[in-house]
């Protein structure tokens, strides 16, 4: 199976991340298929996926487990591991836990990315801040990151923070575009932080949208290659793709060679979206 380098963009301090990567809240759930998750990882790394996306919540702590024993003997220095702790675990001692079973289940020393999975309100964010603070000077963890924070969120967890956010990881697509009504695009590209998109294929409704399909025609690629690109075209977005099918994890990686020609671009900017809360 052919390896190729995917494309990075920067953080803050010129660390490099692939722009797109595997996401596996899928993996490790109850209805099985551990097996073909686990060979859909191994394949995705073959092909040359360096950045994976788990969490500890994602089939209870298995989806890190099978992330795990994928990786086990790569070279740590290649991948860019990002996990997350739950919102049930942002007191300061409950994150220092969490990221000690999240490191055993991935058998790692150091994660790239620790990201507070969601906001809790009943728990001050200076708390959590303070935790995050303690794991990146112990080495645990390389950059604090955030996901589904506004921007007023965001900007609180910025001023609490003792290096800089390196990410928030929000629901953004073609049909979902929340992140541009609500400012997080801006704030993203303001702050030079990296905006992730989950879900950038709606479970499979953008590949299924008739000017989608159209324009990938006229392209002369998938609908889904043409989603993904629109994506990481734009300034400080990167994305990840959940998938434990092998063909589909190929496709993607076809987005990375779409040029989109700018009136294009226009036309996909004007596609009816739909509104959506996080």
């Amino acid at each position: 199976m052919e390896s190729r380098q995917i494309p990075t963009k920067t953080l803050h301090d010129g660390a490099p991340v692939p722009v797109l990567g595997l996401g596996t809240a899928g993996y490790g759930s109850a209805f099985g298929g551990e097996y073909r998750q686990g060979d859909a990882l191994r394949a995705a790394l073959q092909m040359g996926y360096r950045h994976i996306d788990t969490a500890e919540i994602y089939g209870g702590g298995r989806s890190e487990e099978l992330v795990g024993a994928a990786i086990r003997g790569m070279p740590r220095e290649e991948l860019f591991i990002a996990t997350k702790v739950h919102r049930a675990h942002l007191r300061h001692d409950d994150v220092l836990r969490a990221i000690d079973g999240s490191l055993s289940r991935l058998q790692c020393d150091y994660v790239d990315l620790y990201l507070i999975h969601a906001p809790e309100p009943a728990i001050p964010l200076r708390e959590t801040m303070d935790a995050m603070n303690e794991l990146v000077e112990r080495g645990k963890i390389r950059y604090i990151g955030i996901s589904n924070f506004g921007v007023d969120q965001a900007d609180e967890a910025l001023s609490l923070t003792r290096s800089l956010i390196a990410t928030n990881q929000v629901h953004y697509n073609l049909l979902v575009r929340e992140p541009e009504r609500n400012g997080v695009l801006r704030w993203c590209q303001e702050h030079d932080v990296l905006l992730t998109a989950y879900s950038p294929l709606e479970k499979g409704r953008v590949p299924r949208d008739d000017t989608v399909i159209r324009l990938a025609g006229d392209l002369g690629v998938t609908p889904a290659q043409l989603a993904l690109a629109w994506l990481i075209k734009k300034d400080h977005v990167i994305t990840i793709v959940q998938s434990d099918n092998v063909e589909h994890l190929e496709e993607n990686l076809g987005a990375l060679d779409v040029d989109i020609p700018e009136d294009m671009v226009a036309e996909l900017e004007n596609l009816p979206a739909h509104r959506v809360r996080w």
